[in-house]
């Protein structure tokens, strides 16, 4: 009986602190370490930064999972490096600077299942909070965009805290590596193949056929025929790697010249013609040199000078103090391209019956290809 009466004494005591501590704990908030031991931790959770660089300004795109649904009024709070606020321009943000997906981003309140608007900045953090009434449900894939050139990178090598909590049941942190950039150095060597050759007879160049044979380095007009032209050709070939291309001009010493002085003069009877033209017959007029034969050339680069050529159009502008154009592209040239690594050249002579006799009219061609690296 004093046994019984002993342990019956003592559980009493027991039960009497038991419900103290419980007394207790709910006045102290056992309903919040309740809610808190249920807690989830929000899942697949990332922050992609378009540049790590240090002190850079990056556009952060920050996802996460929420395991429980938020409910309105409750908040979501970003929070960039909380342990040392070394991320720039956060609290500047505005609602102009975000997007987000998994919930409809307002500026204020209203209509729409899922609204969530801005609705505090601070200098590491910015907060969202779900409208009264509204929800986002559980398992919503959630992915916030900061536009680029708001939020500046550490200026110090290091991985960062970006945390995501509030008054939502669910939290996470994830991190970030901010580290130098690399430079890359590299060098090119610069390189040009100009190659001139000869061209066959009957080889059509911009509508013009040759009718004699010439070489790499000699344009053999031989006798020239009363009345009818006397058509040669060569092929140019440009392999570059300028990076803005290059230009090919050719020009004369003079005109060709017999040792007795007489010339044929540059297309059209001794006015050399800038615009090209379809080619015509020298006027043969007495007393009149320059009009008794004259010599001339077309392009095949179809687009020199919006394709100031095209059509078989001949220029005489090549004499010695002025150099004409015949073949050029904007950029790196691999040799074997129409127009932009291949061209060819027509050159025509033509005489009149007063064109002066002469078995030894000579002059020299100069070839010049320029590129611009």
């Amino acid at each position: 009986m004093n046994i019984s009466r002993a342990f019956s004494k003592e559980a009493a005591a027991y039960l009497a602190l038991s419900l103290l501590i419980s007394v207790l704990a709910w006045s102290a908030g056992f309903g919040f370490f309740l809610r808190d031991a249920r807690a989830a931790s929000l899942t697949f959770v990332s922050d992609t930064l378009s540049n790590a660089d240090l002190g850079a300004y990056a556009t952060h795109t920050i996802a996460f999972t929420n395991p429980t649904g938020i409910l309105g009024n409750q908040q979501i709070v970003i929070t960039f490096d909380p342990l040392t606020s070394l991320y720039g321009g956060v609290g500047n943000i505005v609602f102009g600077d975000l997007a987000a997906s998994g919930f409809n981003l307002v500026v204020g309140c209203g209509a729409g299942g899922t609204d969530t608007q801005l609705a505090a900045t601070s200098t590491t953090s910015f907060t969202f909070q779900v409208c009264a009434g509204k929800l986002i449900p559980t398992s919503t894939a959630i992915v916030v965009t900061v536009h680029p050139g708001k939020i500046s990178n550490p200026t110090t090598t290091g991985s960062y805290v970006i945390r995501i909590n509030g008054s939502m049941t669910d939290n996470a942190d994830t991190r970030v590596a901010i580290i130098p950039k690399v430079r890359v150095t590299a060098a090119v060597d610069t390189t040009l193949t100009f190659v001139v050759a000869g061209v066959a007879t009957g080889t059509t160049i911009n509508t013009v056929t040759t009718t004699r044979a010439s070489t790499s380095s000699t344009l053999p007009f031989g006798t020239l025929p009363v009345g009818s032209a006397v058509t040669l050709g060569q092929q140019l070939t440009v392999a570059t790697n300028a990076r803005n291309g290059f230009v090919v001009t050719i020009h004369e010493d003079q005109d060709p010249l017999s040792t007795t002085g007489a010339s044929i003069h540059l297309f059209a009877n001794g006015f050399p013609v800038a615009t090209p033209i379809a080619w015509y017959a020298p006027s043969s007029t007495l007393d009149q040199r320059n009009t008794y034969g004259h010599f001339g050339l077309t392009s095949n680069d179809s687009d020199l000078n919006a394709g100031e050529f095209n059509g078989g159009l001949f220029v005489g502008n090549f004499f010695s103090t002025t150099t004409r154009q015949i073949f050029s592209h904007t950029g790196p040239a691999d040799g074997v391209t129409q127009d932009k690594g291949l061209a060819s050249v027509a050159f025509r002579m033509q005489i009149g019956p007063l064109q002066e006799a002469g078995n030894d009219y000579t002059n020299n061609l100069y070839y010049v290809c320029t590129p611009t690296f």
